[in-house]
């Protein structure tokens, strides 16, 4: 698949992306994009220009919150953690994309 038609659709899945990865507990930015490349088998590279906007989004919007520690490489980090609010969105944007799926598996199957 093209970078382009990967780009669209990480854009339109990035928030859920993040929350889900961020529900298993505090991780840094740059352990969140790893863990969705990694999680994807490396179809979603997130780059930091879409990264950061995304988390600070999510943290204004109070679906994650952030504390500065110290990561594994002692250097100082911001990490994320879902809020009650964000699992509750998470929950929402989960049963949102499984309908959608849902819908264009119907149409793709569909006989003429």
């Amino acid at each position: 698949m093209k970078d382009d038609a990967k780009n669209d659709f990480l854009k339109g899945s990035l928030d859920l992306l993040i929350l889900k990865v961020v529900k298993y507990g505090p991780i840094h930015g740059y352990a969140v994009t790893q863990r969705i490349q990694q999680i994807s088998r490396d179809f979603f590279q997130v780059p930091q220009g879409s990264l950061y906007p995304a988390l600070h989004r999510l943290e204004d919007r109070g679906w994650i919150a952030a504390e500065w520690k110290t990561s594994e490489t002692g250097r100082e980090a911001k990490f994320y953690s879902l809020t009650r609010k964000g699992q509750r969105q998470l929950e929402a944007e989960i049963d949102r994309w499984e309908r959608f799926s849902g819908a264009v598996a119907l149409i793709l199957r569909a006989t003429d």
